[in-house]
């Protein structure tokens, strides 16, 4: 009561979102041990308490970082051999002379010149000795600024000024000769100042330079050895950067060994398990976020699928709470399971019986709902049932649970009987069997005997755990929230149930008229997307009410007598609509689905007993229509409105004598836009086309069970 009261006071949408926040957050607490991880109280140097394998796969940065700065400095630097340089610093030593020489023919011609002195008259003054130096260090100056190992002394320049020529080109010569020599070979930048003092020495002891022009030789010598082996800086870094690249990153794996028992836990053990987030004070959130946008995600798809609907109100309402129910009584049966998985060698969880869910909301709800419900039970089985050093979702065991449950969804497309239902557990078992065949294959493991039987019955009693809890649970959905099953419609149209073994006993006419209006309200009703089992059942009981007075209906009437001939009108119309009463009360007494007593309430609407309006109008009475009409509702589904029409075709065309083709197609359409015209359809969602194709249904139907005979010759 006070449930109904509650869903009466908030809509859909409201009810909607919290069943799925609390299916969402009984979900987050089920599976939170499955993602959190196993973390160790551990200090360095302490012994390990356990062996501790890496619970995920992660890149060991520090190691990596460090490899690949070893695999740089192993790289050795790369030098090009500059063969200009000797031609360059020849024409060094070549201007140098040159400029010297220079010098001096400028002081020659000075020389020469006559210089005007105050008293003395005209004279020749050669410049000074400071002079002559200054100058020649301002013509040099562009070469030694560059160069800084060219410091020449005043008593250098004065050498060069004052030496023979001839002496300047023997000392041109000879140090041009002893600096191609050394530069003729590899000189390194740190080789530089060792080359130098040899070719110092060089120098010194080359007899073919003047003695005075030794030290100036010295200088320039040693200014025009440079560094001709060059470091490729471009090339290096190049080799340095592919060594770099070449070192893949180093991964701790998942499963890997980091310290077994009672070893030391040194700083890089400790380390590994830092970044693993497998210390209590480093554990990881992010696996539980990780959960939480699943778990997010799976109610998102729930709420469209939910929201989108086009069932009935109260329909929608339980199908939520039943898809609800059963996901978290499915994940509830995956934590149990999963606490024995890491007790056996072999993968334990293909028992789980992969079709259960699939099933249960099929029959319970739709095809759809059943498909969206199969696939997020896979999804949080792969992470239940995820090995501690697999990856993140078991991918074996969501396959499974997928090809079970959709192959229960194929194969359940028509239950009609309870084989039905066994025919697809068994079809459950056989692909069970083979996605376990195709499982072993591609792991490519060697197997004993017995370990490949219990995969083989594990594939097996998963499909029949499915069928058998199936049934098991079926009836407290169907009584705890007034459900109607295709099991349940089943047990109901087995002719040994006692209301109808009550209908064909008491009232036989009926009975048969009840199977025949079953056949043209199912063909109809599947011609438009009703559902034809359910129209079936419930022409088999809507005329049960009937059994409480089987007389006063005309198809029961053996004798020729009709007992409505000695009552008034009134009276026959009190007893004939009654039977729509009656008969629910007989339902509820025997504890009938809803939807079956409501096609019992339903199938004559609010129309009007007309025969009995004449018969009192003939009389001459005053007539209240509405003592003459039944008191409804009006059909508020398809399946009840496709009954109404199958009810008064049926009986009427009985009536008819000489049935064909026309006669049946006229009749059946007077009826239908008689009931029409009566707004006996204004309750329930069925448009005037669906009404032209049941129309269609019900003569292709009838023609066939009234078809000409032959008429055979009388025997004489």
């Amino acid at each position: 009561m006070h449930y109904n009261k509650f869903l009466n006071i908030i809509n859909f949408r409201t009810f909607l979102v919290i069943v799925l926040i609390i299916t969402g957050l009984l979900q987050f607490v089920l599976m939170f041990e499955n993602v959190r991880g196993v973390t160790y109280d551990i200090e360095t140097f302490e012994l390990a308490p356990d062996t501790i394998r890496s619970a995920k796969t992660v890149e060991d940065t520090f190691k990596t970082e460090k490899e690949r700065d070893e695999a740089e400095r192993a790289v050795e630097q790369v030098y090009v051999f500059n063969d200009e340089t000797v031609e360059h610093r020849m024409e060094l030593i070549y201007s140098i002379f040159e400029i010297v020489l220079d010098v001096r023919t400028d002081f020659e011609n000075s020389n020469a010149l006559p210089v005007e002195t105050e008293g003395i008259g005209v004279e020749v003054k050669p410049p000074s000795k400071e002079t002559q130096i200054k100058l020649l260090r301002e013509k040099l100056a562009e070469i030694t600024e560059s160069q800084s190992q060219l410091t020449f002394t005043d008593d250098h320049l004065w050498s060069l000024l004052t030496s023979a020529k001839s002496d300047l080109q023997i000392a041109s010569n000879t140090i041009q000769t002893l600096v191609k020599e050394r530069l003729n070979k590899y000189i390194t930048k740190e080789q530089v100042n060792s080359v130098r003092n040899e070719i110092e020495n060089d120098v010194r002891q080359n007899s073919n330079i003047d003695p005075t022009l030794i030290n100036a030789a010295i200088v320039i010598a040693r200014g025009a050895i440079v560094e001709n082996y060059l470091l490729d800086q471009a090339k290096t870094d190049e080799l340095k950067k592919q060594a770099r690249d070449s070192v893949e990153p180093t991964r701790i794996l998942q499963g890997q060994i980091i310290v077994t028992e009672g070893e030391l836990v040194d700083r890089e053990v400790y380390r590994q398990l830092e970044l693993l987030g497998m210390l209590d004070n480093k554990a990881s959130y992010n696996p539980i976020f990780g959960l939480i946008i699943l778990i997010s995600i799976q109610m998102s798809f729930l709420y469209i699928l939910f929201d989108r609907s086009k069932m009935e109100l109260t329909k929608k309402r339980n199908a939520v709470l039943v898809t609800s129910i059963v996901y978290a009584l499915s994940i509830i049966l995956m934590e149990l399971m999963s606490l024995i998985v890491d007790e056996f060698d072999v993968t334990v969880a293909f028992i789980y019986p992969t079709a259960l869910a699939t099933m249960i909301v099929r029959l319970l709800c739709n095809d759809k709902i059943a498909s969206v419900v199969t696939v997020l039970i896979a999804t949080s089985a792969g992470v239940i049932f995820q090995e501690g050093y697999a990856a993140v979702l078991q991918m074996d065991i969501a396959l499974y649970i997928m090809f079970g449950g959709f192959a229960s969804i194929f194969f359940m497309r028509s239950i009609e009987k309870r084989s039905d239902l066994l025919k697809a557990c068994g079809i459950v078992a056989i692909i069970n069997v083979s996605f376990i065949a195709f499982y072993l294959l591609m792991i490519q493991t060697d197997y004993g005997l017995m370990e490949l039987l219990f995969y083989g019955i594990s594939g097996v009693v998963s499909g029949l755990l499915s069928g058998a809890l199936t049934m098991g649970l079926l009836p407290f959905f169907e009584s705890a929230f007034g459900l109607l099953s295709t099991m349940r419609l089943i047990e109901l149209s087995n002719p040994n149930h006692p209301l109808l073994k009550k209908l064909l006993t008491e009232t036989p006419g009926t009975y048969h008229h009840s199977v025949m209006v079953a056949n043209l309200a199912e063909a109809a009703c599947e011609a438009i997307g009703a559902d034809g089992f359910l129209a079936r059942v419930g022409c088999y009981y809507h005329d049960i009410g009937k059994t409480k007075r089987p007389a006063f209906f005309i198809e029961n009437q053996m004798s020729g007598i009709n007992p409505h001939d000695s009552l008034p009108p009134e009276r026959s119309a009190e007893i004939i609509i009654a039977h729509t009463t009656d008969g629910a009360d007989l339902l509820n007494k025997y504890k009938m689905p809803k939807e079956i007593i409501d096609i019992a309430l339903q199938h004559h609407g609010t129309s009007t007993l007309k025969f009995f309006v004449h018969k009192a109008k003939e009389q001459g009475k005053e007539v209240d229509e509405a003592m003459f009409s039944y008191p409804g509702p009006k059909p508020q589904t398809k399946e009840a409105a496709v009954i109404s029409i199958a009810d008064s075709v049926e009986a009427a065309v009985r009536s008819m004598k000489n049935p064909n083709s026309d006669k049946i197609r006229n009749l059946v359409h007077s009826i239908i836009q008689s009931r029409v015209q009566e707004n006996q359809f204004d309750e329930c969602d069925v448009s005037i086309k669906e009404l032209k194709i049941i129309e269609e249904e019900l003569c292709k139907t009838l023609n066939g069970i009234f078809h000409s005979r032959i008429e055979y010759p009388k025997e004489g």
